[in-house]
Formats: structure tokens, sequence, C-alpha cells
């Protein structure tokens, strides 16, 4: 079921101001909202006098009439998410705390908060904080937030800095004491010649790093904060993590600024559009924690980013084995790709044992055209077998060193990168793969993973949007399992399990792909969350 077909649309409350002119505030949550398929209950906290030159006044509504509206929507709209704009007083900030505590004691509600402090587009009244409502932000909100989303400057105030004292990631750790589970400071105003990307810096408990986009330089932007928190809460009402939140906010955003338009003699506003999520330009690349943004990755992510479509690939099955024996027997079978996963080394299997069974292998592959060995993990055997790949888990690429990471992706050698997330995903684009694998797409019981399976929903998004060839694994046990994969685009289907099975039949996986192959493209869906979202 699409996001927009759903009879009872998740609900989410912006508390935020009105904006006269139409681009911010309110007005673009309520757009950025419908583009996602939620309801929200706008919420008015201030009133603001502006157009799109900047703005003339801003008059905060009283503390009695901000609780009326949310306790109102209490008794019928129940949120799963609230999120805030410009609040413009300290009564405001007390007033969410009351009722998002009173709320919290029945069931859970998050909190996505924009602290909106000023308008950037200038204005007699352009500064909405004073330094009692900054402390209202730092001791009551951010402590109960789950997500907040200031720009630099922003983030600045909050934590009392000078321009540029500090870097995005060190003043993330800050804002993160201060309490705030997961902080996005964006970078859409943050200006700079880091090859014409626009660049967000998350800190979540799922991961950390930087997102980037190709820079829009055209001037409609206003309302853009505004769009990328709600996308946010939005996503998060959906049921995704943090992390991938933030990436579907990134998304959402990024399209919406390439679509806004002029309405009066200043910035034009943004347009936020439902078809954001099935865009392959929209797709961010990322960074892996603690990576740092030399020249080299950035040159990298902007080749990536402005790479044209690839024509789908068709690779067929791809076999993973723990024995170079068998990795023969299937090479002479015409399996073209092979992979070899065998467990590191033990007392009971030596780094010669391993370097020889690497070998074998390789020189049983080698022998059938174009048929690709890939191992897994021991990169640096993989690295001393001309023609080899090597495939990586997530976890395994962030435990290299830096150096080591640099060697890998400056000698040549083709990657295979696993994604279980979308932001997962955005990094493993970041690496600029030779295939992303999408996992687990059915329930495997080979390895123990925190993550929902995928789906063929998922795994036609992930060919869709990936921008790399897409192999599916985990789960593929029956031949019709092939078939539906292949029917979705994905470059290969990957066989553990199902070829050691006595019942089985390479003639009959074979002829499924085939079939599979042949079938009409089915119609692409929105994604759908891998891990639950503990709110």
């Amino acid at each position: 079921m699409s996001w927009l077909d759903n009879p009872q649309p998740p609900i989410i409350w912006s508390v935020a101001g009105t904006d006269s002119g139409g681009g911010a505030g309110l007005s673009a949550d309520i757009r950025t909202a419908a583009a996602f398929g939620v309801h929200l209950c706008p919420v008015v906290a201030a009133v603001t006098a502006q157009n799109s030159r900047g703005v003339e006044a801003v008059f905060p509504l009283p503390r009695h009439q901000l609780l009326a509206q949310m306790q109102a929507l209490a008794v019928d709209l129940w949120p799963s998410v609230i999120k805030t704009g410009l609040l413009g007083s300290v009564d405001a900030v007390h007033a969410i705390c009351e009722v998002l505590d009173e709320l919290r004691r029945d069931r859970p509600v998050a909190l996505v908060v924009d602290p909106v402090l000023g308008a950037s587009a200038g204005g007699p009244a352009s500064i909405f904080a004073n330094a009692s409502l900054l402390r209202a932000y730092r001791e009551q909100l951010l402590p109960r937030a789950q997500l907040i989303t200031p720009n630099r400057r922003e983030a600045e105030l909050l934590l009392g800095l000078a321009s540029h004292a500090l870097s995005r990631p060190l003043m993330a750790e800050r804002l993160k004491e201060l309490g705030a589970e997961t902080i996005c400071i964006t970078g859409g105003d943050d200006a700079g010649p880091q090859y014409d990307l626009a660049l967000d810096y998350l800190n979540s408990p799922q991961a950390s790093g930087h997102l980037a986009l190709p820079r829009l330089r055209q001037g409609h932007h206003h309302g853009s904060g505004c769009s990328f928190a709600t996308a946010a809460a939005a996503a998060m009402a959906r049921g995704f993590v943090s992390a991938d939140a933030v990436v579907l906010a990134k998304m959402a955003t990024w399209v919406a600024v390439r679509e806004g338009h002029a309405a009066g003699a200043g910035a034009g506003p943004v347009r936020a559009l439902a078809n954001f999520v099935f865009e392959p330009a929209a797709m961010p690349v990322m960074s892996f924690d603690g990576e740092q943004l030399d020249a080299g990755t950035l040159a990298r992510w902007a080749q990536v980013l402005n790479a044209p479509a690839q024509d789908a690939l068709d690779w067929g099955l791809y076999a993973i084995t723990e024995r170079p024996q068998r990795a023969a027997e299937l090479a002479a079978a015409g399996i073209k790709q092979l992979q070899l996963r065998i467990k590191p080394a033990t007392s009971e299997n030596t780094q010669a044992e391993l370097r020889a069974a690497v070998a074998e292998a390789q020189t049983a592959v080698a022998d059938h055209l174009g048929c690709q060995l890939w191992i897994n993990d021991h990169w640096r055997l993989a690295l001393e077998e001309p023609g080899a790949g090597l495939h990586l888990g997530q976890e395994d690429w962030a435990a290299l060193a830096t150096d080591e990471r640099k060697l890998l992706l400056n000698v040549g050698i083709k990657l295979g990168i696993s994604s279980h997330s979308l932001w997962e995903l955005a990094r493993a684009r970041g690496l600029n793969p030779h295939y992303i694998a999408c996992g687990p797409i059915w329930p495997t019981t080979t390895k123990d993973m925190p993550w929902r399976p995928q789906g063929l929903g998922n795994l036609g998004w992930w060919v869709h949007m990936a921008g790399r060839p897409v192999v599916a694994i985990g789960g593929l046990l029956e031949a019709e399992q092939v078939e539906a994969c292949a029917a979705k685009g994905a470059a290969a289907a990957c066989l553990v399990r199902a070829l050691d099975r006595p019942d089985s039949s390479l003639e009959q996986f074979r002829a499924a792909w085939q079939s599979g192959r042949k079938a009409k493209a089915a119609e692409i869906q929105e994604p759908r969350a891998s891990l639950e979202f503990a709110k």
C-alpha cells in the first residue's frame, strides 16, 4: 500500500508559527506532511507578520491559548510524533513540556525539535530568541527530544559559541551532552567549496556521519528548515529510526528546494512533492562514523552523485560457499558470481590454510570465462589474488583503519558492500562499490541480525535508488523466490544453503531467474522500515 493510500495515516502535531507569506512555518509543515501521507495537526505557537523579504513582527500566543489547542487534540488526535518550530516564548516551551509529559504517561510520543531562533530572510523581527528562551531549550526541550535539527548558527546559539568556533561533529557531541538523542546539524546554508555539495552532519544511536547531495543554487529556499524537520518527524511517525528518518528528510527537502518557486520579490517557498522518494537523484551518500571528509572522499561523492543512470545488469545466480572445492564445482556448473566465505583464522584454521583456500578457489574460478570470485572479509588475502573481488559487511568496513580504507579504494579492487537500511544504503553508495547487497529479503538463520526482512518491496526500491547493481540476499531457498528477485530487477540472487539441499536443482533456479527476468516490471513501492523505531 502506498503511503498516500493509507485510510488511517499516522498523526503528528506541529507546534510552530504561522507565516503570513505562506512560505515557512506551519504552511511548509502541512505541505511536507502531505508528501509523506501523514496527517499533521497545526498548533499555532506564534503569529508572524512577514513576506518573502523578511519578518516584520512576531506575536507569541499566550500560554493558555497554546495549551487549549494541544489539550483539545489530546482528546481526539493522539500524535505519534510532536515537532516544534518557531515557539517565540519561554511559556510555549513550558506548555509543550507539560503536555508532552502528560501524553508520555500513557504511551510513547517522540519529539522533534527544530530550534527556529531566527529568520534567514532578515527583517526587523528576524531574531526569535533571547537568553531565557535559549536556556529553556537547553534545559527543557533538548533533554526530551529524540531528534533536533539546527543549522550551524542555531547550534552555535544553543551552545553559546562564537561563529565557526567548533566543527559540526564536535557541536553535535556537545548538543548530545545536553540530552538530545539524535542531532542533525543541517548545512544547506553553510556554503563552501566542498565540490558543490550540501552537507548535513548526523549523530544518532544508529550511525554518525556526513550526508551529502549536490548543492542547489536556485534562490527559492524559504521554509527548507521547517520542511526538513517535519519530513523527519513524518518518517519517524511511519516507523523509521532517526538515522533513516534523516535520510528521508534529506531527500524530501532536496527535491522541495529544487522545486521552489517565486511568490514575491524575495526568496520563494520550497515545494514538497510526494514522488521525492522515487527520485534516484535525491538519494544521498553518507560517510562512516569518524570518517574525515578529505578531498578524495568529496571527489568520489561528487562522482557518485553526478553519475548517469546505469543499465540494469543481469548476473543471475550468486552462490556463497565456505569450501574452495565447492566453489570449483559451482564455477564448472556455470555459476558466474561466487563468494568464498570462510571463518577467521583460529587454531583449527590457520592463516596459511586460509591463504591456500583463497588461492585454490581463485585458481578454480579463473579457469571459467566470465566467472568472478568474491572473498568475504579477508581483504589482505583478496589483494594477493589478481582478479578476485572483495565483499565486506559495513561493520567490517567500519573496523578498518583509515589507511586501510584508502588502500582498498585506491588499488581498484572490485568491492561489494552489504546494506540493511536507508542510512546503510547511503553509506554504501558513498564507497562507489561494484555492487550493493540488499538483505535479508526473507528471514534467515545464517546470521543473527536485528533487521526485519526487507521483502520484495524494499528490494525493488533499492534497485531503483541505489545507482549500483543490487544483489538480493537472505532467506532465498526456493526457485519462486529467485524468480521474484529477478522480476524486481536485482542484478543477482544470492544462494547460500539452497544449492546444498538434496532436493535443490541448479537448472530449476536458473529457469526461475530467466522467468523472472521476462516478467513485467512491478510498480515501485515506498520503502518500509527495517528497524523498529522505539519512541
